[in-house]
């Protein structure tokens, strides 16, 4: 890996971990299928993306089908463009 590339990766964790912090200090409410799409991309980017089977989901469990479906719908989602997405969504629903 050639030093631009690394220094590029390490802004990119940089960011992340402080849009991550930013938006668990958040007060600010925020719409339900935003706070879906930040969930999905945080576990895509942080790799915590182990989607339950659909088979597993409680009877009735709304909460986790949401999640179950925003993770199925960044299926080939990269670990470094989830980071990417998750930073432009703390910057146009947390920080503005």
């Amino acid at each position: 890996m050639n030093k631009e590339v690394k220094k590029e990766k390490e802004n990119l964790n940089a960011a992340f971990k402080e849009a991550a912090i930013k938006a668990r200090s958040t007060d600010k409410r925020l719409a339900p299928d935003i706070m879906l799409l930040l969930y999905a991309y945080y576990k895509k980017a942080t790799q915590e993306n182990h989607i339950v089977p659909f088979e597993n989901l409680e009877e009735n469990d709304l909460k986790g089908a949401f999640k179950y479906n925003a993770m199925i719908q960044l299926r080939g989602v990269s670990p470094e463009k989830a980071k990417e997405e998750y930073i432009d969504l703390v910057n146009k629903y947390i920080l503005t």
